[in-house]
Order: structure tokens, then sequence, then C-alpha cells
């Protein structure tokens, strides 16, 4: 049997030649801005492995492409569907095209899109990551290629990332609950991996962590859609009374639609039984059987912030000018609505 020789990468390169990948990049995209040593290690390690730099992706560097790609988690959820809009509408005035690959939840197709996208002469790439920066966004900023993390912070000083201050949002849903007089709440969605579950959740906590008599279940699901909110509410619903949570915190409009579906088949009337408070405030809320409350977030204003963020790198790149790369942070807004009327007893703190 003969065997294929496995394609060498360019972490393969900075391992043979001891040096970075960052230094790798440097020799491919910039060599005069490294020593004639470093180089030359480079380059011997280059021609041992056989590596072969990506030739169209480095022509961006010269602006040759006018394409972006955006990779988001779920089209389905028309919170990103608003996202994109936004990145189109930023996109199009600039003379922009842009190619959606959509992760459906899953880093195996996220990971997909992105070398399929590396194979292409792109100007750039606005990433909604599953998890956070992957070796294949790392392959993609060595090829030259800026990448601007959305719905995302980005932890890392290399990307530029917008998003949205969920620890805030998840604090102001908690809160408005607490004030409405509820003391049993719950926390639905998951999976926790996911930084925005994780930062609302986190929110959540704080504001309960201020009320001695208040309890905080949190409920994971495997998915942040309509048919996880249902089920959710099927497992609360049937728990004793005196168990039942009063009110509950979605991490997603698409959970809290699920939940008042789940709730109403149940018997259960919202508020009077159970009140909600969902996050994104999608369109959908406000036009639900019982409007639902929400923690808004600026969606089109998100995307089309990321694509501003992704035309100063590349401005910069293509006058071989310094970056710095910037972490913006919005404001979310809580919108009250019928499904957290005010409880008829009076907050005890």
């Amino acid at each position: 049997m003969v065997r294929r020789r496995k394609k060498a990468s360019v972490k393969d390169v900075a391992a043979l030649a001891g040096v970075s990948l960052g230094t790798v990049s440097n020799v491919v995209n910039s060599p005069e801005i490294v020593s004639a040593d470093l180089r030359a290690r480079v380059q011997d390690a280059i021609d041992k492995l056989g590596w072969i730099p990506n030739e169209s992706a480095r022509s961006l560097r010269v602006g040759h492409s006018r394409s972006i790609a955006l990779v988001i988690m779920d089209i389905s959820n028309p919170f990103f569907t608003d996202l994109v809009v936004g990145a189109e509408d930023a996109l199009e005035d600039n003379g922009y095209t842009v190619q959606v690959g959509n992760s459906r939840n899953d880093e195996r197709q996220e990971r997909k899109h992105l070398g399929a996208f590396a194979r292409q002469s792109l100007s750039g790439v606005l990433l909604s990551p599953i998890r956070g920066p992957s070796d294949a966004v790392t392959d993609l900023r060595l090829r030259g290629v800026p990448v601007v993390l959305l719905d995302r912070t980005g932890s890392q000083s290399e990307f530029c990332s917008v998003s949205v201050n969920d620890v805030e949002g998840g604090r102001m849903a908690l809160a408005h609950l607490l004030e409405q007089g509820h003391r049993s709440i719950a926390v639905v969605g998951g999976p926790g991996e996911l930084q925005q579950v994780s930062d609302r959740r986190q929110g959540a906590e704080l504001a309960v962590s201020v009320y001695e008599s208040a309890s905080l279940l949190v409920m994971s699901t495997d998915q942040l859609d309509v048919s996880s909110g249902v089920r959710a509410a099927e497992t609360i619903a049937v728990l004793p009374d005196g168990e039942r949570p009063t009110a509950v915190f979605a991490v997603n409009d698409l959970l809290a639609i699920g939940l008042l579906q789940g709730f109403v088949t149940a018997g259960l009337r919202v508020p009077d039984d159970v009140a909600i408070v969902g996050y994104d405030d999608i369109e959908f809320a406000a036009a639900a059987a019982v409007p639902l409350s929400s923690v808004r977030q600026p969606r089109k204003a998100l995307g089309r912030r990321a694509v501003e963020l992704l035309f100063e790198e590349i401005r910069a790149g293509s006058l071989d000018e310094t970056h710095e790369h910037v972490q913006l942070k919005f404001k979310p807004e809580l919108v009250v609505r019928r499904s957290s009327a005010k409880r008829p007893f009076a907050a005890v703190r």
C-alpha cells in the first residue's frame, strides 16, 4: 500500500525552524523586518518540508480582492440573520461582496468553512466562533487574511472583536425579575461552554448573590432553539408547586419562545404562574402570544461595526502600517413586556 505524505503546514515549518508562527508569517509576508539569520532558517525549513504559502491569500495585502467571508453560528436564529444584514449593508456601501458560511453550531462545520475560505482570494473574514479562535483562524491570519471576531470578546490582543456585555445583560434580566418579587428563578440555556451562555449565567448569579432569600436553578440545553425551550418548560411544569420556579431567564429568545409554548401547553399562565425574560429581543419576542420581555442587543450595529474594524485592518495592512486591535463591547438594554409583569406581592429584600 502506498501512503501519501502528509502535507506540511505552517506549524511544521515553525517547529523545524525553531521559531514562532508569527516569525514564519513575517518571513513570508514581510521579509524585510526579519533578520537574515531567521529568514535563512525559515526558508531552509520551507524548502525541506516543501511547504507552499497560499499566494492568492497573500495577494490580499495589495488589495486584489473585494470579497469578505462571514461565518456565523446559526443562520436560523433571527439574531444572526439581523447581524448579517447589518454587515451586508456596510459592505455593499463600500463596494464589497459577502460570502456567508453557516456553522450550524458545529465546530467541524466551522473549520470546514474557514478552510474553504482560506483557499479563496478574500479581503478578510468576520467570524462568530462557536468556542474561540481555532487553528483554522490562525492559519488564515498567517496567510495574511485579517479576521475580526463577531459576537465574541477578543481576549487575545491579536484580534479585533465586537460583542455585547453579556454579563451585564444577564445581571439586568435577573435584577428585573428579583425586583418583581421572584425569589425562585431558573436560568435556561446551554451548552455552558459557549462564552455567551457562560457570561449571561454569570450575570444572573451576580444579581442573585445580593438576595439572601433568592435561589437560582441552572438548566442546560443541548441547543439554543425553540424545541429545547419547549422541553425545558415540560421539565419545569411538572415540578411541585413549592419547588417550581416562579420565573425563568432564557439565555436567548428562541428558548424563551419555546418556554412560553411549553408552559401554555402545560396549563401554566404567563406571567401569573411563571414569568419569562429572554435575550436578544428578536422581532418574534414582541409578536409572541404573550409579548416577551427581553434583553436587547444592537444586532445590525454589531455587524456594521465589525465591518468597519475589518476595513481599518485591511487598510493598515495595504499601507504596511501598524494596526492596533480593538475590542469593542456594546451595552445591552432591557425591554420589559407582559411576560414579566409584576407579581401580586411585594418584593422582600
